[in-house]
This record gives structure tokens, sequence and C-alpha cells, in this order.
């Protein structure tokens, strides 16, 4: 008789409060190695994880164009 893996075991809580996601998991929610997560308690025994939404890199160069090179040397020179 072969021996097969259980591929449907759970993930085990380590000493450092670090879980190991498995890989089924992790291709279904298309997330990849060194991704930023979001944790929160969704009731007992249940935590969801949400990919981290990096604000800066969202809006980043949204305003290209918007304003064009006098109008932002006027507003420095406003600041001094």
């Amino acid at each position: 008789m072969v021996k097969v893996k259980n591929t449907n075991r759970g993930a085990k809580i380590s000493s450092k409060h670090q879980v190991t996601i498995p890989q089924e998991a992790m291709r279904n929610a298309g997330l990849e190695a060194g991704e930023r997560l979001m944790a929160r308690a969704d009731g007992p025994g249940r935590v969801v994880l949400e990919r981290e939404v990096d604000i800066l890199e969202l809006y980043a160069g949204s305003l290209t164009g918007v304003y064009n090179g006098e109008t932002l040397e006027q507003l420095r020179d406003e600041w001094n």
C-alpha cells in the first residue's frame, strides 16, 4: 500500500504566533510569497487575512499633468 500525504491538513500556530499558509490556499487566493497581509478576527476561531493596500503606491503619480511647472513653483514660494 502506498502512503499518500494528506494535503487537506490544517495549519499549526507556532510559539511565535506564525502560521504557514498551505500552497493551494495561497494559489487560490492569488497571493504570492513576500506580499504583506492584514489579519483581523472574524469571530471565535476565525482569522481573515487580506492583502494590505499600499495607499501611497495606489495614488502616486495620479496627478501627473494636473499642475504646470509655474503653478508648483508659486505654491512652493508661498511656503517661504
